[in-house]
């Protein structure tokens, strides 16, 4: 208790309160208080003795040349008549302005020539995109304001015609569906492998996208594009380059949704990027692990199959016309970081291993890993850690609540039946010691302690993609005529609405998908246990929207 009580005392130093949140209303069992002392006391010792508790320190001096001409811009004595009205900052709301500073506000900007035009580019956000597209090893590089959803929308248009087919798998975020739904494109989708004892879908395999192709060519259609979503939200990685070269002997261009891996290329740890392998389009949600601003990412190009005219034009559409050069300055601040610093996730990396390396040691904690999809897949994210809760009797919703109340530790994604940590450069020695303590208090008190805040015995046995059957496009679904009926009387219905948990994102009914009884029963499972689902009109799931047949 001593050691427990030493560490909580040095959080605190570091200005990290420790203690009870009401932020979710969870009622633990009366049995298991939550901030009780573990049955033996947690020696917490430095994971490396020679890195500090502080954040590393890295080289800032890279050209960055946005970043400077919007420095340049803000600094400049002007009586501005022009927008956003805040006037740089003079109008500026002090409930906000109070919070964050007049930074921001000196800088939100619009389009002002020295700052350069998204959709013309032909100064500094154009050298930016060039310094981009040289890093990340692309043909073309496109700044997204919109996040990598728009990044998906433009994939989609500028390789898929109304009417094409486009490959992908069950599993893909929503934005794929939404982006059939502007192109009129229609779906032809991949079963992943699935585990139901995490309840996680994996990737997809070489033979499953080579039989894909192969029905839609005896259907007498065309493939637009196969969108491959690598890796997934917990890092696991497709075997891209081979479906890559499937695909590319066919004339049949790659989309690869590679949100969650725009720091493949920074590390010879990593997997591979989707450039590397052979893709055409990549997808990168540059403020995930790199350190853009939220709601900022990038488009890659490479290879000669995509047209990047088309491309420009699908951005055009699809992006705002006044664009925050916040986001855009934060992409190139991102690409100079990175460009500067080549060893920039070594301490990340070694914080990540050696904290595998020590959950490995915590009983009734068990850890995501290859094994568990068997020899499909070639590689998984070093920096993201999943750890299932089935063996404590938790499920994972629970676990994350107990964790957040008693240690404040907050993960990146919450499953029915594990957590997912991701690790980035921001990550400090202080962070790994607080989560392996949270997690041995998770093992000390509900370890064969027979605890019943199980997860739902169906997990174990439903597979909620495995069955579903288009009638309609999701194009055709989404302007078809609608009604509401209840949620038990929707079963064999077409859906009207597309309905998620989020995160992941991953839309579990689609518009003009029928309703199965699977799909819904483990929708509503999901909601009992704490999952938030995005999407549907009634929130309560007590009815839903369906299609007129």
């Amino acid at each position: 208790m001593q050691s427990v009580v030493k560490w909580s005392l040095g959080l605190k130093l570091h200005g990290i309160s420790i203690g009870t949140s009401h932020r979710r209303n969870f009622v633990y069992p009366t049995t298991r208080p939550c901030c009780i002392a573990s049955s033996k006391p947690h020696q917490i010792t430095k994971l490396d003795q020679t890195c500090s508790d502080s954040l590393p320190i890295f080289n800032q001096s890279a050209n960055a040349p946005l970043v400077e001409a919007l420095k340049t811009a803000a600094t400049e004595q002007v009586a501005c008549f022009h927008f956003p009205g805040h006037n740089r900052g003079k109008a500026a709301p002090t409930s906000l302005s109070s919070l964050i500073g007049s930074g921001p506000f000196n800088h939100d900007l619009p389009e002002l020539p020295e700052l350069d035009d998204l959709f013309s580019p032909q100064g500094p956000i154009l050298e930016a995109q060039s310094l981009a597209s040289e890093l990340f090893g692309a043909h073309n590089t496109w700044f997204l304001v919109n996040g990598s959803t728009c990044g998906v929308h433009a994939a989609i248009m500028a390789t898929c015609n109304p009417g094409d087919v486009l490959i992908l798998p069950r599993n893909s975020h929503l934005s794929a569906t939404s982006g059939m739904v502007l192109t009129g494109a229609i779906p032809k989708y991949i079963m992943p492998d699935y585990n139901p004892h995490w309840d996680v879908a994996g990737g997809v395999s070489v033979l499953e996208v080579q039989r894909a192709i192969q029905e839609v060519e005896r259907d007498g259609s065309k493939v637009g594009a196969v969108l491959v979503t690598t890796p997934t939200y917990h890092g696991i990685c497709s075997n891209l380059e081979d479906i890559v070269k499937i695909c590319h002997s066919l004339g049949i261009p790659v989309i690869a949704d590679e949100a969650h891996g725009a720091h493949f290329r920074f590390n010879k740890a990593f997997p591979r990027s989707a450039l590397e392998q052979g893709a055409d389009l990549s997808v990168q949600s540059t403020h995930k692990v790199l350190s853009s601003l939220t709601q900022s990412s990038m488009l890659h190009l490479s290879g000669n199959l995509v047209d990047p005219e088309r491309v420009s034009r699908c951005l055009q559409l699809l992006q705002s016309s006044s664009p925050s050069y916040l986001l855009l300055s934060s992409l190139d601040a991102a690409r100079a970081q990175l460009g500067d610093n080549m060893g920039i996730f070594d301490q990340s990396l070694g914080l990540a291993l050696e904290a595998r390396k020590r959950i490995q040691e915590i009983p009734g904690i068990d850890l995501l890993d290859l094994s568990v999809f068997g020899l499909n897949f070639c590689d998984i994210d070093p920096l993201r850690i999943t750890v299932g809760t089935l063996h404590l009797g938790l499920s994972g919703h629970v676990a994350d609540d107990i964790l957040y109340e008693c240690y404040k530790i907050v993960p990146e994604l919450v499953g029915t039946c594990s957590l997912t940590f991701a690790f980035n450069i921001g990550t400090r020695i202080l962070d790994v010691e607080r989560l392996i303590l949270g997690l041995n208090h998770l093992s000390d008190n509900f370890f064969h302690k027979n605890s019943k805040i199980l997860c739902s015995e169906s997990n174990g046995s439903i597979q909620p993609f495995e069955r579903s059957q288009m009638v309609f496009t999701p194009r055709d679904a989404f302007f078809a005529k609608k009604r509401r009926v209840r949620i038990k009387d929707s079963i064999g219905e077409i859906c009207g609405e597309l309905i998620c948990t989020y995160p992941p994102g991953i839309p579990l009914l689609i518009p003009g998908e029928v309703i199965t009884e699977d799909a819904l029963t483990y929708l509503l499972n999901a909601q009992k246990q704490g999952a938030l689902v995005s999407g549907a009109s009634d929130t309560a799931l007590c009815s839903v929207i369906v299609c007129d047949q």
